[in-house]
């Protein structure tokens, strides 16, 4: 059986994982070896297919993990018992937060998603759309109750306010003028702009 921890204390999958995403945000998907993952981990490779059963399974893990730490955080936020705007400004600033502090594995996934066997790009997509659409409940609570306007349909209010999250990796630089927080302020700000009757 694969060690489960090297003298470090961190587990086998971890460090692959942390290796894969450097790797795939270096070097792209398909320009990344299963060898050079294993090398970086140091590891072998009987220890990578006992944790993942292919390169593509770590691709799809990269995805998961922010998107499984970000759908826990919008059910929170939308569980929460805060009026409706302020649970969907909550929840607008937290996405772009995750997403800015996982961006390797953003920009990764968005780059190289069409490297995923069909049954994984099927299963991710179903997974994205359970979270939009907790998110558009947000905006059609609001809109139904008046607090937000329901000139814009809420499925284009979701649509804008992801297309930017999306974008982040194109031009978001840690070293920038803004930090995380702020950029998610100006974005979620943006988007209750947008909603005010």
């Amino acid at each position: 059986m694969a060690r489960t921890r090297e003298d470090d204390g961190t587990p086998v999958p971890q460090r692959l994982l942390a290796a894969a995403t450097r790797l795939f945000a270096e070097r792209g998907f398909d320009r990344t070896s299963v060898q050079e993952i294993v090398e970086a981990a140091g590891v072998t490779k009987g220890a990578l297919y006992h944790y993942f059963g292919s390169k593509d399974d770590l691709l799809h893990e990269i995805y998961g993990r922010v998107l499984r730490l970000q759908q826990e955080r919008l059910d929170a936020f939308a569980d929460a018992d805060a009026p409706v705007e302020r649970r969907l400004r909550d929840a607008a600033a937290d996405v772009v937060v995750t997403t800015i502090e996982n961006l390797d594995d953003a920009t990764i996934f968005f780059r190289s998603m069409h490297h995923l066997s069909p049954e994984k790009h099927k299963q991710v997509r179903a997974e994205r759309r359970r979270y939009h659409e907790r998110f558009r409940a947000l905006v059609e609570e609001g809109q139904r109750s008046g607090v937000f306007s329901s000139d814009t349909p809420a499925d284009l209010v979701v649509d804008y306010h992801f297309g930017s999250v999306h974008h982040l990796g194109t031009w978001y630089r840690p070293d920038g003028p803004l930090t995380p927080q702020q950029v998610a302020d100006h974005l979620a700000d943006l988007l209750l702009r947008a909603l005010r009757p």
